[in-house]
Order: structure tokens, then C-alpha cells, then sequence
């Protein structure tokens, strides 16, 4: 039989033949007679009677092939740590780096900068798998968000909203308002590879409506579209009716826009505190509002149906799945197993 180099074959097969060498071995046939019948050199039919003396049938087994992991890198455990910790705690740009976010890239400017070490962008790749790191669509976060007041609304406020709601038999909802608009197309589309699939989208018939929501933990929501401007007049009527659909008292948890705040709505929940009473999230953190959700579902819903082209169309649309919404709590309530806002399940 011609010979082989043992080293280019399977592991199964390097097995295999291992296997074969020692029932030959077991017959009595002299190893020179091995290599040939089986097709190894004379050096690996030795080895492998070796191996097999010294550790039996569990001998014959390859190990894992290559280099030792360890052996190949370039950074001490210290350094390792070092980098680890500064991608987790720290952006980029607090960093004096010139990146929006952390990149195979950056971190291997990051390394080099800190350790002194070059290591090329692929080797980057696999120590960010080794450490459990993923690439991941980014949270996006406003400048002006206080951490301590998200941190205090989390830990106090919100807290103390929900036991007050226990005491007194209040219903919580958290409110929103929202755009809709007929020429956002959202979603993808299969197509050939190289050939992107074409949306097509409304030009001059433009249409807008604005919508007021809210939904709570039990899966109960509420909302109204309007056609026009979102004003104080607007937020009061729709803050009546959601009194009237709660049939108890209501806390209204919004966010800080301005008409939320103006004077006629301030006065207004003074008249009416014994009804409905107002708490308002943390400036520039709008995932801490679970309708949010709500507000993307719609989105998608409008978005991924053929453009409306006229606002009737756009309506009919949008109310036709904030009913489906509105039989579905089990729907409404999963809004609040997002992570974000779990808090407030």
C-alpha cells in the first residue's frame, strides 16, 4: 500500500488506522510489515505501539490539533482585564477616540494606544468573541440624559408612584403621543442577492395624523388620533376620556414635552386630582416608557403595508390596529417584558 503522512489525515482516520496497526501488532507481524500493509511509515507504526503500550486503547486518540490557545496571545490576563473593563465602562469618544462606538477597530487602536501591542482587526474579532462580546444594533441615548435622575426615578420615585397606586386603588398609565405619516416604509424585503428590492413611496400627497396613548401593565390601553395639532386642548379632552374608560383614579405617567407642562393642563389636574394625577419621567429618556412600544407596533403596522395615499386610508389603518390591540391585553402587556421597562410589569 502506498504510504501516507499520517499528519494530513482525520482524526478519524488517523484513529482508524491506529487501529488497524495494533491487531496487526496483536498477530505478530513485524512493524515493517505494518507500514507497508497499512500504508503508514515505519516511524508512525512505532509510535503508535508505543502509545498504545503506554496508555492502551485511549492512546490511539488524536488531541486537539494545533497551537495552544494560550500560547498564541499577545496580551497578558492584566491587559486582557484592562481592555475588557474600559469597552464596558466607557465610550469611545470619553476616551478621546474618534468612533461613535466600539468596533473591531477601535478596540484595536484601543489596545495599541494602551498596551502597545499591534494586533490586526480579525485577531481583534475573535478575543471580542472569546470575551462574550457581540456586535449588537446600539440603544440610542441623548447627551442631555441624566444618569442620576434615571437612577433616582428607578430606585425612588417610580417606587414610591406604584405604592401609592396600591394604597389608593389608582390605575397606572403610561402615556405618549406619536406621528404617523403615509410614506414611512419600514421592514425587509427578500429580493436576488445584488439586487436591492425597490419600496415604493408617497411623493406629493404627503399625509400626517398624530395620535395620544396610553397603556398599563394588565394589558389595558387607551388612545385617540388626531387630525391636527397636539395642544393642551387636545390632552385634556383625551385625559377626560381616559378617566371615564378607567372608571377609578388614574396616574398618568408622560414624558416632559412642554404642552404636558403648560399652565391650562396644570390647572386642570389641580381640579381634577381627586380623578387623575400626573408623574413625569426623567428629561431625554424615552425608554423608560413602555408605550413607546405601542407606538413602535403601529409604526411597523402602517409602515409594512402599502403606502396609504390618502389621510382617510391612513386612519382607517391605524384604528384598524389599535382595536386589534385593544382585544389583544395578553399583546399589550408584553410591552413591559422589555428589558428597559420592565421595571414597570
Amino acid at each position: 500500500m502506498e504510504r501516507e503522512d499520517a499528519r494530513k489525515l482525520s482524526p478519524a482516520e488517523q484513529l482508524e488506522r491506529r487501529r488497524q496497526v495494533i491487531r496487526a501488532h496483536k498477530r505478530g507481524r513485524n512493524r515493517h510489515q505494518i507500514a507497508r500493509d497499512v500504508g503508514l511509515s515505519y516511524t508512525a507504526v512505532t509510535n503508535t505501539i508505543r502509545r498504545y503500550e503506554t496508555a492502551g486503547v485511549a492512546g490511539l486518540t488524536s488531541g486537539k490539533r494545533g497551537r495552544p490557545a494560550e500560547t498564541s496571545r499577545k496580551l497578558t490576563d492584566e491587559q486582557e482585564q484592562l481592555i475588557r473593563k474600559m469597552i464596558q465602562e466607557k465610550r469611545p469618544e470619553q476616551l478621546k477616540m474618534d468612533f461613535a462606538l466600539w468596533t473591531r477597530a477601535a478596540v484595536m487602536l484601543l489596545i495599541e494606544r494602551e498596551c502597545g501591542v499591534k494586533i490586526i482587526v480579525r485577531t481583534v474579532g475573535k478575543l471580542l468573541a472569546r470575551w462574550g462580546f457581540t456586535p449588537q444594533k446600539p440603544i440610542r441615548r441623548a447627551y442631555e440624559q441624566n444618569p442620576v435622575a434615571i437612577q433616582k426615578w428607578l430606585d425612588e420615585s417610580y417606587p414610591m408612584i406604584a405604592k401609592r397606586a396600591a394604597t389608593e386603588g389608582a390605575e397606572i398609565h403610561w402615556g405618549d403621543e406619536t406621528a404617523l405619516v403615509n410614506s414611512d416604509v419600514r421592514g425587509r424585503g427578500y429580493a436576488p442577492k445584488g439586487k436591492t428590492p425597490i419600496a415604493r413611496v408617497v411623493g406629493g400627497t404627503r399625509q400626517k395624523l398624530s395620535m395620544i396613548s396610553t397603556v398599563t401593565n394588565q394589558g389595558k390601553t387607551c388612545w385617540q388620533i388626531i387630525d391636527g395639532n397636539f395642544n393642551h386642548e387636545r390632552l385634556i379632552e383625551f385625559m377626560r376620556a381616559l378617566i371615564k374608560q378607567a372608571g377609578r383614579k388614574v396616574f398618568l405617567v408622560l414624558d416632559n414635552l412642554g404642552v404636558h407642562h403648560c399652565k391650562p393642563v396644570k390647572q386642570w389636574l389641580t381640579e381634577h386630582r381627586a380623578e387623575i394625577e400626573a408623574f413625569y419621567l426623567p428629561s431625554y429618556s424615552p425608554e423608560l416608557n413602555p408605550d413607546e412600544r405601542l407606538n413602535a407596533s403601529l409604526k411597523h403596522a402602517i409602515g409594512s403595508k402599502v403606502p396609504m395615499r390618502t389621510k382617510t386610508k391612513l386612519q382607517i389603518a391605524a384604528e384598524q390596529h389599535m382595536n386589534e390591540l385593544g382585544g389583544a391585553p395578553e399583546r399589550v402587556a408584553a410591552f413591559f417584558r422589555d428589558p428597559r421597562v420592565a421595571y414597570a410589569a
